[in-house]
Parts: C-alpha cells; sequence; structure tokens
C-alpha cells in the first residue's frame, strides 16, 4: 500500500472537520440573521395581514410568510392609487404636497421595507440549510476517513 493511500484517511478526516465547522458557523450566523431581522420588524410594528386577534395578544409581523402576505397588501393598495409609479406621475414630476403622491411613495417604501425583510428571512433560512448539508457532509466524510484507516491498518 502506497504512502499516500496509507494517509490519506488524515486528509479526508480534516476535510470532515472543515465541513463540520463551516456548518456550525453557517448555522450561526442564519440564526443569528433571522433573530436579529425578527427584533427589527418587531421594532417596527407592522400589523398588516395579521387577523385582530393576533395584534391584540401583541403579535406583529415578523416571519417571511408574514412579510411577503404585508408586502403584497401594500402592493395592491399602492396600486389603488395607481398602477405604475409612470401612472402616477402622467409624465409629470414627484410632488411631495400632493398627497396621492406621498400615499403612493410611502406605500412603496412599506412594500419594499416588506420583501427585503422576506428576502433576509430567506437568505437565513439557506444559510441553516446550507449549514446542516455541511454537517451532514462532514460526519459522512469522517466516517469515510475512519473506514479507510481501518482499511489502511
Amino acid at each position: 500500500m502506497s504512502a499516500v493511500t496509507k494517509y490519506l484517511w488524515i486528509m479526508v478526516v480534516a476535510l470532515g472537520v472543515v465541513a463540520l465547522a463551516l456548518g456550525m458557523v453557517f448555522i450561526v450566523q442564519g440564526v443569528d440573521k433571522s433573530d436579529w431581522m425578527k427584533d427589527a420588524m418587531q421594532q417596527e410594528k407592522i400589523t398588516i395581514g395579521i387577523d385582530e386577534a393576533s395584534v391584540a395578544k401583541g403579535d406583529v409581523v415578523n416571519s417571511l410568510d408574514e412579510a411577503l402576505d404585508a408586502g403584497d397588501t401594500i402592493r395592491e393598495h399602492r396600486r389603488g392609487i395607481a398602477p405604475t409609479y409612470g401612472d402616477l406621475l402622467a409624465g409629470g414630476r414627484y410632488d411631495p404636497t400632493n398627497p396621492e403622491h406621498l400615499s403612493y411613495a410611502q406605500a412603496l417604501n412599506l412594500e419594499n421595507y416588506l420583501y427585503l425583510g422576506a428576502l433576509g428571512f430567506g437568505v437565513a433560512q439557506m444559510l441553516i440549510g446550507a449549514g446542516v448539508f455541511m454537517l451532514i457532509t462532514g460526519v459522512a466524510l469522517g466516517v469515510t476517513g475512519l473506514a479507510l484507516r481501518r482499511r489502511a491498518s
């Protein structure tokens, strides 16, 4: 048996340890970012799309699905003012003293905030998922490396 084959198990186990470490980092980062997003959204106290009983208990928009639903609701209301920004301006310029223009701009701002929040939750979930995959890969590499060690002995 060659020296490379004899010590291949060390490289495989080392890759497994690296995968485990990276997996843990990804999971911690994903959970941390998700918690941060949830806290940030709770501070805003947005209740659009949440039933009144939940609002009475203090629930607010603070998850991916709730942010998407609230963003969709705001979009629907905003399009009730004007289908598009171009239609709102009708070839003119934005006038902050025009209540219709101001309401449209505020709705657009809130809609974007909610969709970015949903995107943030999605990225955090992807981090957690990738971390779990890395943990599984790390365990598989570790087991494979130990099996190679036994075989090389």
